[in-house]
């Protein structure tokens, strides 16, 4: 489980997260929405490491993660995928994948092979595509890419920031359907940032609602998107 108490991340004294709690349970899609800055992109760069906060606990399976590397933080079964189809333009589809593995655990190292294999084959269209350059991509199979490499790490907690950000909506739907897939036939834990509300709330199974780095609600994610005053004070719909 994924445990998050009083964690404030401060950028030149402005607190983009100010003392939020809760909690993300394994298995299950929890997912944190907000509009524009709420502190939800800090709030996942808080927890791989790439942000560090000024006070508050992070704890994943009972490991404290706040002193830790980014490298560590990996390989204790965590794997982010950035916003904006993040790719190495440069590297082949291929060599993006392989790059996923390059902080596995000791006890995954020997099955990249079978990971990779099984990327492929949820999104078959990077393995026709895998001697192409990734640049070259659409922005849909960027933001497959980026997930197919996270997924080579093996996490045990997938950290996703607006996946559908930029894309159609028929091709966000088959992303957000094919993660959501994922997390039920594998037990992945998913921690889900999205703008869109109604996207996240659909599949997720609890809501996390931020505003000005604040947690102004924690509901399974049917009563949240069943709350008309929270939606219209928060969400503006």
């Amino acid at each position: 489980m994924l445990a998050i108490s009083n964690l404030v991340t401060e950028f030149d004294s402005v607190k983009a997260l100010d003392g939020i709690s809760f909690q993300a349970k394994p298995g299950l899609i929890t997912t944190v929405i907000g509009a524009n800055g709420a502190g939800k992109s800090t709030l996942l760069r808080t927890i791989s490491g790439l942000e560090k906060p000024s006070s508050g606990s992070i704890k994943w399976q009972d490991q404290e993660l706040t002193s830790m590397s980014v490298e560590s933080i990996v390989r204790s079964g965590i794997a982010q995928v950035p916003e904006g189809h993040a790719v190495i333009s440069q590297l082949s589809v291929a060599e993006n994948i392989e790059l996923g593995g390059l902080f596995r655990r000791r006890s995954f190292r020997g099955d990249l092979a079978v990971a990779t294999k099984e990327v492929y084959e949820l999104f078959p269209i990077l393995y026709e595509r895998r001697n192409e350059a990734a640049g070259s991509l659409s922005g849909g199979e960027r933001q497959m890419l980026a997930i197919s490499r996270a997924l080579v790490s093996r996490p045990k907690l997938l950290l996703l920031d607006e996946p559908s950000l930029g894309l159609a909506p028929m091709i966000s739907a088959q992303i957000i359907s094919i993660v959501n897939n994922l997390c039920r036939a594998t037990g992945l834990t998913v921690l889900l940032v999205e703008q869109n509300a109604n996207t996240a709330l659909a599949v997720a199974d609890h809501g996390i609602l931020l505003a000005l780095g604040k947690v102004v609600a924690d509901l399974p994610a049917k009563e949240l998107s069943a709350d008309s005053s929270l939606r219209a004070a928060y969400l503006g719909y």
